[in-house]
């Protein structure tokens, strides 16, 4: 699966050959973990656009997980994601658990 690209408040992933899904990162109204595991998200904006992505991919790219947390924190502020922070909180657990791992493994500090 291609990696999703972000825009200015903006997530786009390529599905198929010719379609792309995009989602303003800044207008989420939901944003859903359907396995109950987090094995995807699904991000929903006030358009009725959707991008499911692997949570995996934010682990893997903090950048991408930074600006996706700002323009989720912005959708909160306007009153527009009414349904998510719980899968939020959990991938920013996940993000903030395997980048400490990583810091302690490169520092030496785990064998």
């Amino acid at each position: 699966m291609p990696a999703p690209r972000l825009g200015r408040h903006r997530l786009a992933r390529v599905a198929l050959l010719l379609c792309t899904c995009v989602v303003r990162t800044d207008r989420l109204v939901s944003v859903r973990c359907p396995d109950g595991v987090c094995r995807r998200l699904v991000l929903r904006d006030a358009f009725v656009d959707r991008v499911e992505i692997d949570p995996r991919v934010l682990v893997d790219n903090p950048a991408l997980w930074h600006r996706l947390d700002e323009d989720a924190h912005r959708s909160v502020a306007h009153g527009e994601l009414l349904c998510g922070a719980t899968a939020l909180r959990r991938v920013s657990e996940r993000i903030d658990r395997e980048t400490a791992w990583t810091v302690f493994k490169v520092s030496g500090l785990l064998e």
